[in-house]
């Protein structure tokens, strides 16, 4: 049966929106829209108004090539909203054997034991280390034996406020959300393969005002960070510098946007508040503008991976996506930055369809939600909408987590059991000791 994908990408200076159909494994695209974002800055909401209309029009655009007028969305949301922590949680096994409802348990008692605060919503429950018993580092425990079972998860929130303007601003454009996804982890989804999983990645999608910035080890991501400084900074900054309109700007780093060496070329621009007087500038200062700019930004990045203590564990290196990366000579400024570790510019996984302007690492994020809505994700993970979602779901009946996190799971019957006879055995010995007292108290008053 044909299942129709609807993804929307909130983006710091775009929104895409982009319809596609999965027939089995087989994902087409059939229809794509792209509009200038307005009411955001830094990816959060500052208009909903204007954002809705954004929305709207990149989704009309995408409606008027597919035809099928979906009106339920997975959407992006930025890392400036987020706040993410790790925990753990512990359960035993009744049946001796793992099923789906136990890994759901465990799920939601590692997020009982992170103690959200009322005001934060939970996006993503991501497990990325499981233990069954005694032996760690358990790649699927589904169906295995076992009297334990442990998880380690990463759990992704955003404040509700936040999350409320977001939908409101989806839902006034005249679309219902189907899901909330991070950005990060999409563009994680779109572009790294299984042996980049496998031996841990960095990926940072590099946007128009913002970097987003994921660890992905394993299964799922561990780490993710966000930085609110994108492409639009260097605009700017080449603005000021050459005293020149935004639009003339934008085309210098477009055109001569070079990291690799400066040079010794003069170019004609327009002046701010006068474009028809022009003056000629140096491609050497447009070079040092910009390569001071992507250092800094670099920089600061490095020093996220330092802080998330994960470094040694990025086998795979740094993956930068996002429209940011056009920028020649940004992969081996960024190989130099980040100690010599690998460093790749990549796209998003080609996508059958008639739109190939999606082969460009500026729509990594709408590709890796219309893969994440196709079931491309986290083996286990609880979704924005608490329910539990798992590869090969379809096999099982769905199980859904209620909207509050439960507390652990009651003990087993033996620990039941001895737990009982302790405290038989406490109310006897109390019930001696208060006789004792009392015969104790009698004697003394009769001696008195």
């Amino acid at each position: 049966m044909s299942q129709t994908i609807l993804a929307i990408d909130i983006g710091s200076t775009k929104v895409s929106s982009v319809i596609a159909q999965k027939n089995g494994e087989e994902i087409v695209v059939t229809g794509t829209g792209v509009s200038k974002a307005s009411g955001l800055k830094k990816g959060i909401i500052t208009n909903i108004d204007l954002a809705a209309k954004s929305i709207k029009e990149a989704y009309e655009d995408a409606n008027r090539v597919d035809g099928t007028s979906p009106k339920k969305a997975i959407v992006s949301i930025s890392g400036a909203y987020i706040k993410s922590t790790n925990s753990s949680g512990i359960v035993n096994i009744p049946n001796k054997e793992i099923s789906i409802e136990e890994i759901n348990r465990v799920m939601q008692t590692a997020l009982y034991n992170a103690n959200i605060p009322n005001e934060y919503e939970v996006i993503h429950v991501l497990p990325y280390r499981f233990k069954v018993d005694d032996q760690d580092f358990i790649e699927d425990p589904l169906g295995m034996n076992a009297n334990r079972l442990e998880a380690h998860v990463h759990i992704v929130t955003a404040q509700k406020s936040s999350v409320y303007n977001l939908k409101k601003a989806v839902r006034q454009a005249g679309i219902e959300i189907e899901n909330v996804v991070l950005s990060g982890y999409a563009s994680a989804i779109a572009t790294l393969n299984e042996d980049e999983k496998e031996l841990g990645a960095c990926v940072i999608d590099m946007g128009g005002s913002t970097c987003n910035l994921v660890i992905h080890i394993g299964n799922s991501i561990v780490y993710n960070d966000f930085l609110g400084v994108g492409s639009m900074h260097i605009t700017n900054d080449l603005s000021m510098a050459l005293h020149t309109p935004l639009t003339t700007a934008e085309e210098i780093k477009i055109f001569y946007g070079d990291l690799r060496e400066p040079k010794n070329d003069y170019i004609e621009i327009p002046v701010i508040g006068d474009e028809q007087t022009t003056h000629q500038v140096s491609l050497e200062i447009v070079y040092n503008v910009i390569h001071a700019r992507v250092e800094e930004t670099l920089m600061i990045l490095a020093k996220s991976v330092e802080k998330s203590g994960l470094k040694d564990q990025i086998g795979a290196g740094i993956i930068l996506t996002g429209g940011m990366t056009k920028l020649h000579g940004l992969r081996d400024l960024a190989s130099a930055i980040f100690d010599n570790m690998p460093v790749r510019i990549a796209k998003p996984k080609h996508l059958e369809g008639l739109h190939q302007e999606l082969d460009d690492p500026a729509f990594s994020t709408v590709v890796g939600l219309i893969l994440y809505g196709a079931g491309e994700f986290t083996p286990y993970e609880i979704d924005s909408n608490k329910r539990v979602r798992f590869k090969n779901e379809e096999r099982f009946a769905d199980t859904a987590m209620s909207s509050e996190p439960q507390s652990p799971a009651p003990m087993e019957k033996e620990e039941a059991d001895v737990l009982e006879e302790l405290t038989l055995n406490f109310e006897e010995e109390k019930s001696s000791l208060k006789d004792k007292v009392s015969k104790f108290t009698r004697w003394i008053t009769q001696l008195f």
